[in-house]
């Protein structure tokens, strides 16, 4: 008879199982799809095609960039990447570029998760 843990502390850090660790957004041709937070320009998600480190901040060639001017439903980037937004009717997320993006300021990169990235792809384009 197996036996079933359903709980695992060591030290205070609660384990869980691999299969609920969430997944990483699939990638582009090997590109891994990305929120980045600029100095001067915002906020975009989209492919990390290149990055140079520069003194500060990142130099960053993005795919299919496509600029969050607001969100609604998640409290920060960081949950805005892991889980996506609750409020997509509030959300102002731009078109995707065809060519690429070049971002010279990104003070920061975040990894997006597989459920968060469909989240985000499901976000209707806002225009005036």
């Amino acid at each position: 008879m197996e036996t079933k843990i359903d709980e695992v502390v060591i030290k205070g850090i609660k384990y869980i199982p691999e299969s609920e660790v969430p997944k990483t957004a699939e990638s582009l041709e090997g590109m891994p799809y990305k929120i980045f937070r600029t100095y001067s320009s915002g906020v975009f998600g989209g492919y990390l095609a290149k990055k140079e480190d520069s003194i500060g901040h990142y130099k960053c060639v993005v795919k299919r960039a496509r600029r969050f001017h607001r969100w609604s439903g998640a409290a920060s980037l960081s949950q805005l990447a892991e889980e996506g937004v609750k409020d997509a009717s509030n959300c102002r997320f731009a078109m995707e570029l065809t060519g690429d993006l070049e971002l010279p300021n990104v003070v920061e990169i975040i990894s997006v998760t597989d459920a968060a990235k469909k989240n985000i792809d499901e976000v209707a384009v806002w225009k005036l």
